[in-house]
Parts: structure tokens; C-alpha cells; sequence
């Protein structure tokens, strides 16, 4: 898990990141948003122990980054946006060198090494000098040295930068599934993204976090009282979803559409908390949710409205 209580970093009088908390728990994938400058990577590179913070307090995997920064490191892997690769390496001696860095037994390098390749797409480069790669293999060789001592905690830093669409379809899927059993931070500027792959969202805004919580929280956190009306995309039974949410007290309407396995609901009614029953519903009826926002906001709309609401936005 990653836990962090009121972290603050100063540079001279300029505060980068200021008393921010959040927690990620097991099996969570956080999408840390915020624009550009806002502090998120200063606060990952407090996480990964490259920079100390000013004061508060960081753990990573139950150690705390400050005062047991070998075992903090040693839980996670990290993937920055600018992936440090050696050029005059083998894709298989910067993957072995790296396995080596953190402590993988000579004996299970191979087999590890031969597993995270597979699942990064990196099967046809074994070979090939680091040099000589696409950004998109670049990228790949990154995440596949993130993975290759199997942490528990990762963070990963605008994962999907430089693939092609197909590409991108892929690394989603696999954060996805590293997810299920890890601790993942993912900061990202594809909304996308988030909503497709992640559970929880923490916004940063000029150092300070303005929102931290679930995606249906954001949505019913967005500063327009309790919504009658909300949308959401779902992926399993529709029929079953469908009469689910009909039987919601007070629902009045719910209109319904279907693309490609994903199943968009417009539910309206005058109804105390509609998004938190209309979640339930749907999750007792065997739907996984993939989004759920008032109907008219996208995390985009809502992004934008936490991110300017200081600087005089609505």
C-alpha cells in the first residue's frame, strides 16, 4: 500500500507540494491527476526516494521512505516519463542488468525475465541494442524493467507516452491486471485513461490536492448539489443492469444503449444519493462499472472545474 500524511516540499519559497495525504490500498489503481506543474512528480520522486520531502511522512509497502529508503525502493517499481535506458545494451542485458539492481537471484533471472517480456510485447527486440528501438519499444523496455522483481507497489508515470493506439490498448490491459494484486499510482494526461483502468483518482492542483476518492465521489463532488440525473457505463448482463436500476425507488427514466460489450445508462429521478444506489444496483445486478458521472460531466468537465476552481473558475 502507499500511504502519505501531509507531505510538504519546498524549493526556496516555493512550495511544489503542500501538505498533501492520500492512501492506495492493495489491489487499487489511483489515477493521480493534476496540470502541468501542479506537483505530481515531485510528490512520485518523494515516493521512489529520489528527492526527501520538506516534512510529513511517506510509506511505501509499510516502509516509510524517509528513514528505511532501501526497503521503500526495493517494493516498488517505478517507471518515470523519461525512461533511463543504456543505449549500447541488449534489450536482454539492460533487463538482466536491472533484474540484477534489485537483488533477482542469477538462478530466476531467465524465467523472469522471459515472463515479463512476453507480457510486454518485447519478444521480437530480445536482441536488439537499446539504441536502435522506436519510442514505443523504449517505452515497453521501461514498464518490462518497472516489472521484472514483481513489486507490489508501482508507479508509473505517463505509461503509455509515444505507443500507437493498439499499443496503448495493450499496456492499459496490463495495468489493469498488474493492478488486481498491486498498489498502482499511474499519472497520466489521457482522462481516458483513468476512466477506463483506474479505481480511485487524486487531482493536485498548484501543490495542494483538491480532490482524492473514488470516480463516482468525483462526480457527485462536483459542486452542483445532489444530481437527478446520472450516467453510466457498464460492462456485463445489460438486461439484468437494466431492471436493476428500474426498480430503484424514485427513478423515473432510464434510457439505455449498447457498443461493443459496454452498456451506457442515463438514469433520472428525484432520489437521495441516485449515484451511490445506482452504483449498488448495478453491482449486485453482476455489472462492472466503468464509469459513473453525472449525466453532462465528464471527468474532463469535472478535472478542469478542480483544477480552476481556486484560479476563479466555476
Amino acid at each position: 500500500m502507499i500511504k502519505v500524511e501531509h507531505l510538504t516540499k519546498l524549493y526556496g519559497p516555493v512550495r511544489a507540494v503542500d501538505d498533501v495525504s492520500f492512501e492506495v490500498e492493495p489491489g487499487q489503481i489511483l489515477g493521480f491527476l493534476g496540470p502541468n506543474g501542479a506537483g505530481k512528480t515531485t510528490a512520485m520522486r518523494v515516493l521512489t526516494s529520489f528527492i526527501p520531502a520538506t516534512s510529513g511522512e511517506a510509506w511505501v509497502d509499510g516502509h516509510d521512505v524517509r528513514t528505511d529508503s532501501l526497503a521503500a525502493r526495493a517494493s516498488l517499481g517505478y517507471l518515470p516519463e523519461s525512461v533511463p535506458l543504456y543505449p549500447d545494451m541488449r534489450v536482454r542485458e539492460y533487463l538482466n542488468y536491472r533484474a540484477a539492481l534489485q537483488g533477482v537471484e542469477s538462478a530466476d533471472r531467465r524465467a523472469r525475465i522471459a515472463r515479463i517480456v512476453e507480457r510486454c510485447g518485447l519478444g521480437g527486440e530480445i536482441t536488439t541494442m537499446v539504441r536502435h528501438l522506436s519510442k514505443g519499444f523504449r517505452q515497453r523496455l521501461g514498464l518490462a524493467a518497472s516489472l521484472v522483481h514483481d513489486p507490489p507497489v508501482l508507479i508509473l508515470d505517463e505509461p503509455t507516452v509515444g505507443l500507437d493506439p493498439g499499443q496503448i490498448r495493450e499496456v492499459r490491459g496490463l495495468i489493469k491486471e498488474l493492478g488486481e494484486k498491486r498498489t498502482v499510482i499511474l499519472s497520466t494526461h489521457i482522462l481516458p485513461e483513468v476512466e477506463m483502468v483506474c479505481d480511485r483518482v487524486a487531482i493536485i492542483h498548484e501543490g495542494r490536492l483538491a480532490f482524492s476518492g473514488s470516480l463516482a465521489e468525483l462526480g457527485a463532488a462536483h459542486g452542483d448539489g445532489e444530481p437527478t440525473e446520472v450516467r453510466l457505463r457498464v460492462r456485463g448482463d445489460g438486461g439484468k443492469v437494466a431492471e436493476a436500476l428500474e426498480r430503484i425507488p424514485g427513478v423515473r427514466r432510464v434510457a439505455h444503449a449498447e457498443t461493443k460489450g459496454i452498456s451506457t445508462y442515463t438514469v433520472a429521478g428525484e432520489v437521495a444519493r441516485l449515484a451511490e444506489k445506482v452504483s449498488a444496483a448495478a453491482v449486485e445486478a453482476g455489472g462492472a462499472i466503468r464509469e459513473l458521472a453525472p449525466a453532462g460531466r465528464s471527468l474532463e468537465d469535472l478535472f478542469i472545474r478542480f483544477t480552476t476552481r481556486e484560479a476563479g473558475g466555476d
